[in-house]
């Protein structure tokens, strides 16, 4: 999704609607391949497929109850992300959050209905998700035939090596960032959890309150994207600048007023989530210093995002793999060995100002770079 609607962005922008046509329907199609091959292998190996993702032998029958219904709507499922992503990037958003939102507001009511009402438990929850997906599927697929958005069709499918190489460019650094937010996440809980369940419940109600922030700077960095990529394509390098410049001060200062309040508020916060001494102690001291380097992470962010919207792969992906990788993990398995619990409370601040650091170099550069197109462009 990320792939190709970054590709789409630039080639709308740059006029070439037939490209952006074939690059929309590619990964429409694939998506619902690969989401069928993930069905059929996984129902295949049910048990060996639940007892991968973490069942143990108890929730090993209701995790097969569910996972039988959910991988029967992989395919749609797939399709669904991936048209929610290119209508974004299209400038479509409000059909894109039309589609999701219905889906998710359906599900919301068949939950008790088909788990309690039916009397069907896991699996009842399953079937309920993908009727409420393929009802999501459904009005996406509408969405994008409606006024000027790309219409996908079959005959436009054109599955070349070419395309897929613009798919993994382009989409590589996504897939880094949130492959690499789980994977320090549960060794960020692993390393917490040795310390007690107090310092274990401190840390993950830390991580629920950032997360909420989090995700507000990726939608406003990913609502950034298709004006980068839109412009850019159409060689309006100013507009490029001015939109970047405008995400970032106004994400650093959401992020900085965040930070303050959250600094200040540390405790009742915690409190809210876990009223328990212990764990209020804990989670305060991590939040605190936390948020002391909260506001770089939208240079961090705005930056990748601009980056992989440029289709600047090498770059987007450093980024993309510094923040909760090449910094964090050995940071993770490092410093709570010579500090303790203190040391695992630094490690996501320090890792912060690291990536932010790299990105300084890296974010001037490629901000130099499109002054210099916009001033050879004015002097022809």
């Amino acid at each position: 999704g990320h792939g190709a609607g970054n590709y789409v962005a630039r080639e709308l922008g740059a006029c070439r609607y037939k490209n952006a046509s074939k690059m929309a329907a590619t990964a429409f199609c694939s998506a619902l391949i690969m989401g069928a091959v993930i069905a059929v292998a996984g129902t295949i190996f049910l048990e060996e497929f639940a007892v991968l993702l973490g069942a143990t032998p108890t929730s090993l029958p209701y995790a097969k109850a569910y996972l039988r219904f959910i991988l029967l709507g992989t395919p749609w499922m797939a399709a669904s992300l991936m048209l929610n992503h290119t209508l974004r990037y299209e400038g479509s958003s409000f059909f894109g959050m039309l589609g999701i939102m219905s889906g998710a507001v359906l599900n919301i009511a068949l939950d008790p209905l088909f788990i309690y009402g039916l009397g069907m438990g896991t699996a009842g929850a399953g079937l309920a998700t993908i009727i409420s997906q393929f009802v999501s599927f459904c009005v996406l697929l509408a969405g994008s035939a409606r006024g000027e958005n790309i219409k996908i069709t079959v005959r436009d499918f054109s599955p070349r090596p070419a395309i897929y190489a613009e798919i993994l460019r382009g989409g590589f650094p996504a897939l880094c960032r949130q492959s690499l937010s789980s994977v320090s996440t549960i060794c960020i809980n692993r390393v917490a959890g040795s310390y007690g369940d107090a310092a274990l419940a401190g840390f993950s109600v830390v991580q629920r309150i950032t997360q909420v922030m989090s995700s507000v700077l990726m939608g406003f960095g990913q609502g950034f994207q298709p004006v980068c990529g839109f412009n850019y394509g159409a060689k309006k390098y100013a507009r490029v600048l001015k939109a970047f410049w405008f995400a970032f001060r106004l994400s650093c200062a959401g992020l900085t007023i965040f930070s303050a309040a959250a600094f200040v508020f540390a405790p009742h916060l915690i409190a809210f989530f876990r009223n328990d001494p212990a764990v209020i102690t804990i989670g305060t001291r991590y939040l605190r210093v936390f948020c002391l380097t909260l506001p770089c992470v939208s240079w961090i962010i705005i930056n990748n995002m601009m980056h992989q919207t440029l289709g600047k792969a090498k770059s987007a992906g450093l980024l993309a793999l510094s923040r909760q990788g090449l910094f964090l993990l050995p940071l993770v398995f490092v410093l709570p060995r010579f500090f303790g619990l203190d040391g695992l409370r630094f490690c996501q601040p320090l890792s912060n100002v690291a990536t932010a650091i790299l990105a300084l170099p890296l974010g001037i550069s490629t901000l130099k770079e499109l002054r210099q197109k916009h001033n050879a462009q004015h002097a022809m």
